[in-house]
């Protein structure tokens, strides 16, 4: 039955970006047709095949293991503040971020990361007839951060319309950057975190193109060379480095601000309404839960976390997963988790607007225009990845 219901919230989700649409003649049912394929070859290979469950495997243990190199750089910085047994989410979650974004920043350097990116790019544009430029951005939004991944096509904004700057913009959001994925993965379930950041490059595109249908340009070119803005491999080195050491930063300060407001809002509401602010979102966003697969009894506590999802961002919404994991069952944990793996929050829909804005001054009015569809779109690309996963676990 979950999987009929899963099979269902899929249309559901295909139907509401129809809805949506600027341009419903122009849609390139196609390109649809052909990432939705891809993206369930995807998900049944590393869901259900010996291949993909080792290769799944393997790449998470091997991720693990180059984190692991990484602490030796936090132990060496704050060796002795945490008492053996114990865990503060600063040092041993958020400063990692400066391994990782090194280690990312490096890889880009030395054109390992954009080559293969403009591949995989070119590649998915030849089958679905895509623009390159957006196949590219969208695989490129694996790796990168919103700002750092628009970055990699400010040459191409100039000569963009409305819709294709919005899918542009859409793919950013969907996605999440490599520099962090270390510090999901000591949330949640790494092979969670591992196929949602493949899948949410096709669903974004699926999502976004349904609802912005754009055309193919045959006359574009990647440079990438635009990638990076590092001279020398040390420059790619302290470069990586000081950007993590922001991020680490940046995510402490806005993880005190939300979860103090959230604290503060849930008071509120308890003593006003006797029921909490997170809770009141778990019966907003259940309807959403139960056709994505999870299940009836799980819906509520699921539509919770999802709401604080989009109302703070996916940080929040992971520790308050994070203690609710012992007690869900596996489809709810593989649904949830996936769905959390996105930047699609209100927040980042002033993230966007401001890297434009610095990036291209005229392109940013556009942006804002059609900021909450962007927003509506990116969690619909997360709403559709986490229930393709759901229907093989």
């Amino acid at each position: 039955m979950s999987i009929f219901i899963g099979i269902i919230g899929i249309f559901i989700t295909l139907a509401v970006g129809f809805i949506l649409s600027n341009d419903r003649k122009n849609i390139n049912y196609k390109a649809i047709i052909i990432l939705m394929v891809l993206e369930f070859v995807v998900t049944i290979i590393m869901f259900k095949t010996t291949v993909g469950l080792k290769i799944i495997e393997s790449v998470s243990n091997g991720v693990s293991n180059v984190l692991n190199y990484g602490y030796e750089g936090v132990n060496f910085v704050t060796g002795g503040l945490v008492p053996e047994g114990s865990s503060v989410f600063f040092i041993n979650v958020l400063m990692l971020i400066i391994f990782t974004s090194t280690l990312l920043s490096l890889l880009t350097y030395i054109r390992v990361l954009p080559l293969a990116i403009k591949y995989i790019g070119g590649t998915l544009a030849k089958i679905t007839g895509l623009s390159k430029v957006v196949t590219f951005n969208s695989i490129n939004s694996i790796f990168f951060g919103q700002s750092e991944s628009l970055l990699a096509v400010k040459s191409h904004l100039d000569t963009m319309n409305a819709n294709k700057l919005f899918v542009v913009c859409t793919s950013a959001m969907a996605s999440v950057s490599a520099s962090i994925m270390g510090a999901y993965i000591n949330m949640i379930p790494a092979k969670y975190v591992l196929v949602a950041m493949l899948l949410n490059s096709l669903s974004s595109l699926i999502m976004a193109t349904l609802v912005a249908p754009i055309k193919k340009n045959e006359d574009e070119t990647i440079n990438i060379k635009e990638v990076s803005n590092s001279n020398s491999v040390f420059g790619a080195i302290s470069a990586g480095a000081l950007d993590g050491g922001k991020v680490a930063l940046i995510v402490a300060a806005m993880l005190v601000a939300y979860v103090g407001l959230l604290a503060l809002i849930n008071g509120f509401f308890n003593s006003i309404f006797g029921i909490g602010f997170t809770e009141m979102l778990g019966y907003l966003f259940a309807p959403i839960a139960w056709i994505m697969g999870i299940p009836a009894n799980e819906m509520v506590t699921a539509g919770s976390v999802m709401g604080t999802k989009l109302a703070a961002n996916e940080f929040v919404a992971m520790l308050q997963f994070q203690e609710l994991i012992p007690s869900l069952s596996e489809k709810t944990i593989g649904i949830v988790s996936t769905f959390l793996v996105s930047f699609a929050n209100f927040a980042s829909i002033g993230i966007i607007s401001g890297s434009i804005q610095a990036i291209n001054g005229e392109k940013a009015d556009i942006v804002a225009k059609f900021g909450l569809k962007m927003l509506l779109t990116a969690t619909l690309a997360s709403v559709l990845t986490a229930t393709v996963v759901g229907l093989f676990i």
